[in-house]
């Protein structure tokens, strides 16, 4: 079974499949278009492909072609530094990447796979994400065809989106693309893609192609909810905020500008959309809500965890397949949470240090470990710092090798930049004499 060839199999050829500003794709030319670059891309020997491209039509087109043809995509995004980049290409073992005109790049002297080749055949993979950059604690989620399609059913009992929809597409799709423009298309549904975050060009694309569903991050709800026109959004149906917590200042904002109250729902790249605030959005606007209906959820010592269709079939390194990873079918998500006498689930916080910015993740060790390599750093802790926009940004404290001597901001900046992603470098440095450890020597972050 290949997904993407159920995405045509139902659709109204001359249905409009995607939508970026002049241009309209029907479901019969985006078939068309990526079966044209899947032909192209069964050729390559290589089981696994990279993408490079900026999101749009390209981006949807080239990455339905990978997965057509058989081979396993694997997201560049845009932001990640060269060194991001290539260590996401060393860890998968990818052999070759195409680029935005669609031209297929064999890689020289590729990688070769630290995982079980067989074993990763085995699943019918489509599809590798890493959850946050290259850093050890991201291991890179594959899911298989089978898993895509479970998800993006079981995710749309609660959205509903169908042939009536219009979609307004607002995230980057190298972080969001399987269960989302894929859950899309499924159902027949158009995807109005938006290539700016500025208010007043996501109001004007919903008000033009009379947008009924809006797919976003709490920093994008905050910049509608705040844009001074005062046009209404009269086709909007449904507002879903994913990718970081939900502000209830946000919330409130958004509920009075448009009439209409954020739905917040919990997406994970190892589960899909568990969760979502269908049945309270109004009245607790910052619950996760209650599981759809294909999924159950539990609480253990405080931590979420669960259970349904469309979980992840591995993690790629270290190699674990899902019966390693899950506990009697449970998936547990490193989230704090607890439930009220309604049964609707409230986020509190990570169980680990990942830091959240505007719905991209990082983890603090990936930033000590670059700062670790300036010749001027003896050590350094980074943290993430709240922020009324973003939810998060990474700041770090440092002590420097020479106390009288410490490094200028800029140098470090400099040094982060070549290393990594722009929402990654700390937005402030301090430096400090000592910082807290364990008693086996490690930084301590609590």
């Amino acid at each position: 079974m290949n997904v993407v060839e159920l995405l045509f199999r139902d659709a109204d050829p001359a249905a409009p499949a995607l939508i970026e500003g002049a241009t309209t794709l029907t479901y019969a030319a985006l078939r068309d278009r990526v079966d044209a670059a899947a032909a192209r891309f069964a050729h390559c020997p290589a089981p696994r492909i990279g993408l490079r491209c900026p999101s749009g039509i390209d981006y949807v087109v080239l990455a339905l072609a990978i997965v057509r043809s058989g081979k396993c995509l694997i997201p560049l995004a845009d932001e990640l530094s060269a060194a991001e980049r290539a260590e996401i290409l060393r860890r998968t073992a990818v052999a070759a990447v195409v680029g935005p005109d669609g031209a297929l790049e064999p890689l020289a002297n590729p990688a070769a796979p630290a995982f079980d080749e067989a074993a990763f055949a085995a699943l019918d993979p489509a599809f590798i994400r890493f959850s946050s950059g290259t850093t050890a604690s991201s291991k890179g989620i594959v899911l298989s065809h089978e898993t895509l399609l479970a998800r993006a059913r079981a995710a749309n009992r609660g959205l509903g989106i169908g042939p009536g929809d219009r979609v307004v597409w607002i995230l980057p799709m190298a972080h969001h693309f399987a269960a989302s423009i894929l859950l899309y298309l499924l159902h027949g549904a158009a995807t109005v893609l938006v290539p700016s975050h500025l208010a007043a060009d996501v109001l004007a694309a919903g008000r033009a192609h009379r947008g009924t569903v809006l797919y976003g991050a709490p920093f994008h709800h905050a910049l509608l909810a705040a844009e001074p026109s005062g046009q209404t959004w009269p086709d909007l149906r449904l507002a879903v905020s994913t990718a970081a917590a939900l502000p209830a200042a946000t919330a409130e904002a958004f509920a009075a500008r448009f009439g209409l109250p954020l739905t917040q729902g919990l997406g994970l790249i190892e589960v899909g959309l568990p969760l979502l605030n269908l049945a309270a959005a109004r009245t607790k606007p910052t619950a996760l809500g209650r599981p759809l209906p294909d999924f159950t959820a539990a609480l253990r010592d405080g931590e979420l965890h669960l259970r349904g269709p469309g979980l992840l079939d591995a993690y790629l390194d270290p190699w674990q397949p899902r019966a390693e990873i899950l506990r009697d079918g449970w998936f547990a998500t490193g989230d704090l949470a607890e439930q009220d006498a309604d049964g609707d689930y409230f986020l509190l916080g990570r169980r680990h240090s990942v830091i959240n910015v505007a719905g991209l993740k990082c983890f603090p060790e990936e930033i000590e470990a670059v700062l670790g390599a300036h010749p001027g750093v003896a050590l350094a802790r980074v943290t993430g710092r709240p922020h009324p926009k973003v939810g998060a940004v990474p700041v770090a404290e440092i002590i420097p090798r020479d106390p009288l001597s410490p490094p200028a901001v800029g140098d470090l900046v400099a040094h982060c930049r070549a290393a990594l992603a722009r929402y990654k470098i700390p937005l402030d440095f301090r430096f400090v004499e000592t910082l807290p450890l364990t008693a086996s020597g490690k930084l301590r972050r609590a």
